[in-house]
């Protein structure tokens, strides 16, 4: 034997131990870790000292902010777009009175470093959709806001390429806000290890029944459940079941897809938030990180299944021979779902851009192709393997 050979195995002897007790330590945080000692409850309710020690009251608040904002949009002349961006940036001037301190702006797009840009993206639909007011009593024609009425008889006020502003800001908000306030943001290690999950500790609960660990956990999960029927003053209801479909957001959504295509999605993200929220109060970090890796894969899917969806449907319709007007609707709730697919862990700022820019150029949907269409369709289910 050699001596540089005679050197490698020697070497190789002296790591080989190191290397075993290296992967015996990973097969027992991970595929032979213990579950059995977390037990997540029937619904997403938890307590202590007697008291509940779940709140999303904040996330309650700017769902149904957001609601009001895409609610208003839809009346002529509602607000102008300063007021709206009020609205939007600031948390102010809506008719109903919130007195919650919080905002939307704040929360959309605070993930990623095209947040400013994006941001911009919605409150350049504010002044976009003041020209929708102005030809709202206008039928709409290539290049000039208006009205289009379906062959069902339907009516939807467009801008001048055929999109509905309301319906890109709602659908836009479904990836900006909520999913990237959940899923890059409340239930990611980073976030939830920068909080303290000591409930013995005073300085830890700080007055509330709440570690800040189990706190942004349910933050989190207040983003997708939180939705109050009643305006706010209304309690958080952690015994709502997991696909009520309440609200205009991700939660309509998700019942959607359990009641259509993806069976079951809703009581595997329900039941990931309820054990995850249950491996915190136990101090378990590895089961938390496995249940926020299968809500995240989930919320994803969600997202991208509808932007497949949206976009699919008017190629259908176009290659069948349909009026324009009949896509414009699905094509406007598209847009904003592509908008979306920026915060899944499919597709980048970039690539959405490049995505929505082929939307819009030209005439837009007053000339956009079947094989646009599906080309983006194709791109959407090769990434995301749906």
């Amino acid at each position: 034997m050699n001596l540089s050979k005679n050197f490698f195995y020697i070497t190789f002897l002296l790591a080989a131990p190191l290397f075993i007790v290296s992967c015996d330590k990973d097969d027992d945080h991970h595929d032979n870790h213990d579950h059995t000692h977390v037990v997540a409850p029937a619904t997403y309710e938890f307590e202590r000292n007697g008291e509940s020690s779940v709140s999303f009251s904040g996330q309650t608040c700017r769902l149904q902010m957001a609601t009001d904002i895409y609610n208003a949009m839809n009346d002529q002349n509602a607000f102008t777009a300063a007021e709206f961006e009020t609205m939007f940036s600031d948390g102010t001037g809506f008719d109903f009175a919130y007195d919650c301190g919080k905002n939307i702006g704040s929360k959309t797009s605070a993930g990623q470093g095209s947040a400013v840009a994006v941001r911009q993206q919605f409150i350049d639909m504010f002044t976009a959709l003041q020209d929708v007011y102005a030809n709202w009593d206008n039928i709409a024609t290539v290049g000039t806001a208006g009205y289009i009425t379906t062959s069902g008889n339907s009516t939807y006020q467009v801008d001048a390429k055929g999109l509905e502003i309301d319906q890109a800001f709602i659908k836009g908000l479904m990836g900006a806000f909520v999913v990237d306030q959940i899923s890059n943001n409340y239930i990611t290690a980073s976030k939830l290890d920068g909080g303290c999950n000591d409930p013995s500790d005073a300085a830890c609960l700080d007055g509330d029944n709440y570690t800040e660990m189990e706190h942004y956990w349910d933050e989190g999960y207040g983003y997708l459940y939180g939705y109050n029927n009643e305006h706010v003053g209304g309690t958080d209801n952690n015994a709502n079941g997991p696909a009520e479909g309440k609200g205009v957001l991700v939660n309509k959504y998700l019942k959607k897809l359990n009641d259509g295509s993806h069976p079951g999605i809703a009581n595997t993200i329900y039941d990931a938030f309820k054990l995850g929220r249950a491996a915190i109060v136990a101090g378990d970090y590895i089961i938390r990180d496995e249940q926020a890796a299968i809500i995240m894969e989930n919320l994803d899917k969600i997202i991208a299944q509808k932007a497949i969806d949206y976009l699919s449907g008017a190629a259908s319709t176009l290659a069948d021979g349909g009026a324009r007007e009949d896509t414009f609707h699905g094509l406007s709730e598209g847009y904003g779902f592509v908008l979306s697919l920026q915060y899944t862990s499919y597709f980048t700022n970039l690539e959405v851009t490049s995505m929505l820019d082929q939307m819009m150029e030209g005439d837009g949907f007053w000339d956009i192709t079947v094989d646009e269409l599906n080309t983006m369709v194709s791109q959407i289910q090769s990434v995301s393997g749906l």
